[in-house]
């Protein structure tokens, strides 16, 4: 039996390297094929269709679900299970995204028949650009290594690094291409830490009885019993539904020191007019880089007639555990 040796992390850091290489021999291949690819997937009527077996399979997965996740309907197909009926799924509308290495995979090779009957674009990210599946696609990319970080440069490594990352960039330069915004994503990803972030104000602010709120004509005492009720440092100034304006514990703070008679004066004379405030579909994400550009703690919904509809605190935003 062999003797185990101890973990060599001189290899580990090979490792490492020979896969960050392999991405980086990427950049420069990166040309109009590149651009004819994402033209196509932009041009799309149908599903984007990735296969690719074993290992590349694998990639396939995520590939199809990066695409999935931001706005572009795909899914992955299993070139054996396609060829034992599963093929029923390709339309002549779809775009097929195959990855192979060696480009000769039997399993993919024979699906272009079908592909091509059926008038469907077909894609290729393969090690070999003069293979036969290369050869047979509408567009090639080129995404071959120097060599695996596999030791014995047999075990898919590199090579299926490269293919990952080659189909990350395709998601994102058609994501930036197809428009997709913040609000899509939230859209598409209801659950979790990043659909927590993407929540709009609307599921996070105060409303009803827990918005502070004092009308023009009231007196310092309501002001502050006001404040001090509600707990978010602040008062809505309201007349008619309407907001005339803010007064935070701030500026009480600072009117008392300058002033001894705002003791006597109402919340229409003290309130800052036209205070920052924002509507009830922006995403939470975009109201706490409001509250920090502008150095403050609460920000008031209003709709467009300037009604009170809520207040967001910054406490609302931390209780989502989203950041």
């Amino acid at each position: 039996m062999t003797r185990k040796g101890a973990p060599d992390l001189s290899l580990a850091r090979k490792v490492l390297h020979t896969e960050a290489a392999a991405i980086l021999a990427l950049v420069d291949r990166l040309d109009e094929r590149f651009e004819q690819a994402v033209r196509v997937l932009l041009e799309c009527r149908g599903r984007v269709i990735v296969t690719g077996m074993g290992k590349s399979g694998i990639i396939c997965r995520k590939i199809a679900a990066t695409l999935a996740s931001t706005g572009t309907p795909a899914f992955f197909l299993h070139p054996a299970e396609a060829v034992h009926g599963d093929l029923g799924v390709v339309q002549a509308d779809d775009v097929i995204v195959a990855l192979s290495n060696s480009g000769e995979t039997d399993e993919l090779l024979r699906l272009v028949e079908t592909i091509k009957r059926l008038g469907a674009r077909l894609i290729s990210i393969c090690g070999h650009t003069g293979s036969t599946l290369a050869q047979a696609s509408d567009v090639a990319l080129d995404c071959h290594v120097s060599q695996e970080a596999c030791p014995l440069n047999l075990v898919p490594t590199a090579s299926t690094t490269a293919a990952l990352a080659l189909g990350d960039a395709l998601a994102m330069t058609l994501l930036v291409a197809k428009g997709f915004r913040e609000e899509d994503f939230a859209n598409l990803h209801p659950g979790g830490k990043i659909g927590k972030r993407l929540m709009r104000v609307e599921q996070l602010m105060q409303t009803g009885d827990q918005v502070p709120s004092v009308g023009p004509s009231a007196p310092m005492k309501d002001i502050v019993y006001e404040i001090s009720r509600k707990g978010l440092g602040m008062t809505c100034v309201v007349e008619g539904g309407r907001l005339l304006g803010i007064i935070t514990d701030g500026d009480l703070r600072r009117k008392m020191a300058d002033s001894a008679s705002i003791l006597d004066r109402t919340a229409g004379e003290i309130m800052t007019r036209n205070p920052v405030t924002t509507a009830r579909g922006v995403l939470a994400v975009e109201v706490l880089r409001i509250l920090e550009q502008r150095k403050i703690t609460s920000i008031i919904v209003v709709d467009r007639d300037t009604a009170v509809e809520g207040v967001v605190h910054l406490h609302d935003l931390w209780r989502t555990e989203m950041f």
